[in-house]
């Protein structure tokens, strides 16, 4: 029973970071872009739920944080990386790293030593399932992951936002040259980015967790080798990266204590599965191998 129990637990882990992922493949696949600010971006938006909660109350709270966190990663867009769209990737990628330590800086002072809560409706309540105990707040992220992940599945195959993503992903300049509206696609991949950044969040801070604190955006960044496991360009596969991150994590915490040798690597599992898949596949599980034409 504890065996699937952890299951259920890094399964609904896995979902959040594929959430976190997808928002890392889209600004990528419509920008080149790798964003590193991701962490930060989380971490403000619940810092802004947690704080706007009391007069609000919760909905609102969410909303708000989400909306936070999508505009200051649209802004970050317009005023730092729009500039140097024509540069090489790994500039604009060096940005978003400095933001991402600028951010994290000016919320550590604002945090300090405390720890904030999302006092959300499940609060800390724990349901029986067949003798499997699960937090009521990894069911509610189970579901609304899988909510999330479905929308934007459906919207990049069936809307023109979709289509014209999917257009500049395989080749921006004939993109453009379509008619495709580059910019504002990019602006619309950094919002998007930024509001999944802020939901996952609210369930990467919920109970069983202690709440938010200021290294919070470390584990927010552990969506990155889902990313890379699953393909910097594939949306499915942020989500199979993340379910393989969230998993192996779940049974590494929960089975150290047995098997000594694991005891500190929860935190490196991510990274060492990571490894392994690009020594097998460079591209990633579901990533599209680069054609040249000669």
């Amino acid at each position: 029973m504890d065996f699937l129990g952890n299951l259920i637990n890094g399964a609904s882990l896995g979902l959040i970071f594929g959430v976190i992922g997808m928002g890392f493949v889209v600004i990528y696949r419509s920008t080149n872009v790798i964003s590193f600010a991701h962490g930060s971006l989380l971490v403000f938006g619940v810092y802004v739920m947690a704080k706007v909660q009391d007069v609000t109350g919760f909905g609102l709270a969410v909303v708000i944080g989400i909306v936070s966190a999508a505009v200051s990663a649209g802004l970050l867009h317009l005023l730092f990386l729009h500039p140097v769209r024509l540069a090489p990737p790994d500039i604009a990628a060096t940005i978003t790293i400095a933001a991402n330590v600028a951010m994290a800086a000016a919320l550590t002072q604002q945090i300090g030593p405390d720890v904030l809560s999302v006092h959300a409706p499940w609060a800390s309540g724990v349901v029986d399932l067949g003798g499997i105990r699960i937090a009521v707040s990894r069911l509610c992220a189970l579901a609304v992951a899988a909510i999330i992940i479905a929308a934007v599945t459906l919207a990049n195959r069936y809307t023109m936002f979709g289509l014209v993503s999917r257009a500049v992903a395989e080749d921006k300049k004939t993109a453009s040259l379509m008619g495709a509206r580059i910019p504002r696609v990019a602006l619309s991949a950094w919002l998007l980015g930024g509001a999944m950044a802020a939901v996952a969040g609210l369930f990467i801070t919920a109970y069983p967790s202690v709440g938010l604190v200021a290294g919070t955006s470390d584990i927010a960044l552990l969506a990155f080798p889902a990313v890379v496991i699953g393909g910097l360009d594939s949306i499915g596969g942020a989500v199979v990266g993340g379910l393989l991150v969230g998993i192996a994590q779940s049974l590494v915490v929960d089975y150290q204590h047995a098997l000594t040798f694991l005891a500190g690597f929860d935190t490196a599992v991510p990274w060492l599965v990571m490894v392994v898949v690009l020594l097998i596949r460079p591209t990633g599980l579901f990533g599209k191998k680069p054609l040249y034409r000669i």
